[in-house]
């Protein structure tokens, strides 16, 4: 008799006739959860344009009303599935009404329209996103490896640290790591962070659009994950109150002219512009920033722009070696955790190429 686990990792490659199963993935009506349902299409699946838009009743998702509840989805981008593996995939799309509008959740279709503007593609934006989160014990909303109801340690010894009493979760973390790569998210490392039970991904250097979608692919396959190993996954921008460390997503950017030589310059520009649109910018940034941004724990404060060479308590930080070559990159430090990256890659380009002040 074949045991479930039997079932689940069953191999079809010898005997479905190219049938393979996509995961369509979208953002629900809070702007921050994610959705999926799978159906099976003819493969192999090589590029989003293979794929039939299909739709979903919106009523049940907060996006439309019961009377007109159909939304349709637009497959944008494909991943490999690492929890079906061969062929299957994931997909991620946006969604529009029936007549092709796109619905005000759909964030990714505003900053598509940024990203192929001329301006913006000729400078070839870079982003690198670093998505910090944190681990709850499923049934009491606390973080994993903390007593429940009290408090560990101080800040301290838990930043990337090893050892039972100091990081909590790595395997789930690890194998989040792995599953990633197995899609082909370009995810460039992880680390433990300065608040036990929280840590962080990197994902980049993604360029434009594709730096939002490989984003929420990653977080729908930590999704699953914790959903597999029994924890709660929370980007709540400051999940715990008191003396520790809030969740950002600080971002990581860089355009064609700040590569280049003569780049730093291009960079403190850009960064003034950003800094005229502070509040903009910061409106955009996440629900409950607020808690996190207050000038302590490696942050500015929310009302405050400022940047700095190798200052973890700016808004703006630009890294010793940019400093010193004369060009590079600089990161947004002020992005929460639960931001939505079609939104702030998009606005990031906006405001540095195309806004004139």
């Amino acid at each position: 008799m074949a045991s479930l686990t039997d079932l689940v990792n069953l191999n079809l490659s010898d005997c479905t006739d190219n049938k393979v199963i996509a995961e369509y993935i979208w953002v629900g009506g809070s702007g921050i959860d994610l959705r999926s349902k799978a159906r099976t299409v003819n493969g192999p699946i090589t590029s989003p344009s293979q794929l039939p838009k299909w739709n979903y009743d919106g009523s049940s998702t907060g996006q439309a009303p019961g009377e007109d509840s159909e939304v349709i989805l637009y497959p944008q981008a494909i991943f490999k599935d690492p929890f079906r593996r061969g062929d299957n995939i994931l997909v991620m799309c946006d969604c529009y009404t029936p007549q092709g509008e796109p619905i005000p959740t759909n964030k990714r279709y505003n900053a598509a329209k940024i990203f192929s503007h001329p301006d913006v593609a000729a400078e070839v934006p870079w982003y690198g996103i670093e998505q910090e989160y944190t681990l709850l014990q499923k049934d009491v909303s606390w973080p994993i490896g903390w007593p429940v109801g009290g408090y560990p340690g101080p800040q301290g010894p838990y930043y990337c640290a090893a050892g039972a009493d100091k990081a909590f979760g790595r395997d789930v973390v690890d194998a989040h790591y792995k599953a990633c790569l197995y899609a082909g998210i370009n995810i460039s490392g992880i680390n433990g962070e300065v608040m036990p039970g929280q840590w962080e991904f990197q994902v980049g250097p993604s360029v434009g659009i594709s730096a939002g979608d490989e984003i929420w692919v990653a977080r729908y396959i930590l999704e699953r994950i914790t959903e597999v190993a029994g924890v709660v996954l929370s980007l709540d921008p400051k999940p715990i109150k008191g003396d520790w460390n809030g969740a950002g997503a600080h971002t990581n950017y860089s355009t064609k002219s700040m590569r280049e030589p003569g780049g730093y310059e291009v960079i403190k520009k850009a960064i003034e512009k950003l800094g005229k649109r502070h509040k903009e910018h910061i409106a955009a940034y996440g629900e409950g920033n607020e808690r996190r941004l207050t000038g302590r724990h490696e942050t500015a404060d929310i009302n405050t722009f400022k940047w700095g060479v190798a200052n973890r308590g700016a808004s703006i930080r630009v890294g010793r070696d940019t400093e010193k070559e004369g060009k590079g990159y600089f990161e947004d430090r002020r992005p929460a955790s639960n931001m939505d990256p079609y939104v702030v890659t998009g606005m990031i380009a906006e405001t540095t190429i195309l806004w004139k002040n």
